[in-house]
């Protein structure tokens, strides 16, 4: 069948959650974009509608309860350099409860709040393709 993203391009969700003038971003350990920091986000499963997967991810990766997102883009990822390839829906929201924790230290080493003038680098395409929406 294949894996999306690698034998076909992949549909993915992105979610930049923001607090206080500040942008949740996590440094990814796996490929695509190794060692970048990200907003949160993933694949969409099957039959599962896209604003629902942004919604799923966010939680899992952060530990966050996450209630009104707003669609504002789309973008598209050639990352040759992992041979990936993905179209993912981007959200934001401003509008979460609880405290950000590394839930998933198999994929994630790093999670915080950064100031949208001082991110930290290298960002990922993903999150480069989100910025323009939150200003």
């Amino acid at each position: 069948m294949g894996q999306p993203g690698l034998d076909f391009p992949g549909l993915g969700v992105g979610l930049a959650i923001l607090r206080d003038g500040k942008l949740l971003l996590c440094r990814r350990m796996k490929a695509p974009e190794a060692g970048y920091w990200n907003i949160v986000g993933g694949k969409v499963d099957h039959m599962e509608p896209a604003e629902l997967a942004a919604r799923r991810e966010a939680e899992e990766e952060t530990g966050l309860t996450i209630s009104a997102i707003r669609y504002v883009g789309m973008t598209e990822q050639l990352i040759e350099a992992d041979r990936q390839h993905w179209i993912s829906l981007l959200y934001v929201s401003d509008d979460t409860t609880g405290e950000p924790q590394l839930t998933e230290p198999d994929k994630l080493s790093e999670i915080d709040w950064f100031d949208l003038d001082a991110l930290p680098q290298p960002l990922s395409v993903f999150t480069q393709a989100v910025l323009p929406y939150l200003r």
